[in-house]
């Protein structure tokens, strides 16, 4: 027997990366809504009591970009001045159109950088994806949940972090969790770990049908204190959870961010192609792991590298799996975004729990 243990983080829908996350993407939906054909790659910076929002768009109506942001920081529950960032921190926009050198290469059907991408799937959960990513993403999700419904002590921002076991490359349970979330400080530590074990760490693993951890598994803010998280104690910068966002860190990656860009960039659509054709491959089973492979040159059509790695774990031939893999879906940009209908304002969903593994989106559908 083979025995490891591997660990996957993801962060709630009110950590500052991810606030910055959401207005980029809230941006990109504004434009697309207006114009399908809009060009969009904007970076959003928050820190003390401030937004800033800089990079190009291409739109032929105006878009109100300080009023998204405050909209979308109000409904993460920063309402509150005294968090030290809220809905009516000042906002600066430096936007400006994007490049027409970029832009003579993408108007012709070409991707709209270089890159590498990666996707990728494997048969431990329902959605094909990584165990220990799904059950991170599941617990910030109900943590996020939680502060509106049942625990209403919980303030914005918070993470996880799951320790899943492994034997012979195979999930057989959970080792440890880890949870950290602000909270009112009238309210003890015990008290929180109680009430998160209780109605966020128990269904949880139920749900994934995981045997449940005694509550000294369980870690709650490890220093024991936190009361005002956010963009007042940590500054926050679109596309910094690029592991949280992809695999958990399970499979590769190629480096590029997804938020706040539009999908004639190659960053985004051309990974969400790769998880396409990795999850199709997986779920007809032909292999039990498949990380895909695509890479491409700004302006050129098709991607200069397609490749598939089953790691040992494929029950049919590579030709074959090649052959149905590559026929699955044209992927050439212009064949990616239509073939996934992805000039669509559906982009903000993304900037939270992870971009794969939801079946609402289309990179997800068998």
């Amino acid at each position: 027997m083979n025995y490891s243990t591997f660990a996957s983080e993801s962060v709630c829908s009110g950590h500052p990366d991810k606030v910055c996350d959401q207005v980029s993407d809230a941006i990109l939906d504004a434009a697309l809504k207006i114009y399908p054909k809009s060009r969009v790659a904007v970076e959003t910076l928050v820190t003390v009591d401030h937004m800033t929002i800089a990079g190009e768009v291409t739109c032929p109506q105006k878009i109100d970009f300080e009023n998204i942001a405050r909209g979308v920081v109000e409904d993460l529950g920063y309402t509150v001045k005294e968090f030290g960032f809220w809905h009516k921190s000042p906002v600066d926009v430096f936007v400006h159109q994007q490049s027409p050198d970029i832009s003579q290469g993408v108007d012709t059907g070409g991707a709209g950088d270089q890159g590498m991408m990666f996707g990728y799937a494997v048969d431990e959960t329902p959605e094909l994806m990584p165990l220990p990513i799904m059950l991170a993403h599941a617990l910030t999700r109900a943590m996020d949940e939680l502060k509106v419904t049942k625990l209403k002590y919980l303030r914005p921002d918070g993470k996880s972090e799951v320790s899943v076991k492994y034997e012979d490359s195979l999930p057989v349970g959970v080792d440890t969790i880890v949870l950290a979330n602000p909270h009112d400080p009238k309210i003890s530590h015990d008290q929180v770990k109680f009430d998160l074990y209780q109605h966020a760490v128990t269904p949880v693993l139920k749900a994934y049908k995981q045997p449940l951890i005694n509550i000294d598994k369980l870690i709650v803010n490890g220093t024991g204190k936190w009361d005002i998280g956010g963009p007042a104690t940590d500054t926050g910068v679109t596309g910094r959870k690029i592991i949280v966002d992809s695999y958990g860190g399970m499979a590769r990656i190629g480096g590029g961010a997804f938020s706040g860009k539009d999908p004639t960039k190659v960053d985004r659509s051309g990974a969400y192609a790769a998880r396409f054709v990795a999850k199709h491959v997986v779920a007809a089973k032909m292999a039990r792991r498949c990380e895909v492979q695509l890479a491409y040159v700004i302006g050129v059509r098709e991607p200069i590298v397609k490749s598939i790695e089953t790691f040992g774990t494929a029950t049919a031939k590579q030709a074959d799996i090649e052959k149905y893999a590559w026929k699955l879906l044209d992927l050439s940009t212009p064949g990616i975004i239509a073939g996934l209908k992805l000039q669509r304002p559906i982009y903000r969903e993304t900037a939270k729990n992870g971009h794969f593994g939801h079946s609402e989106f289309p990179w997800e559908k068998i």
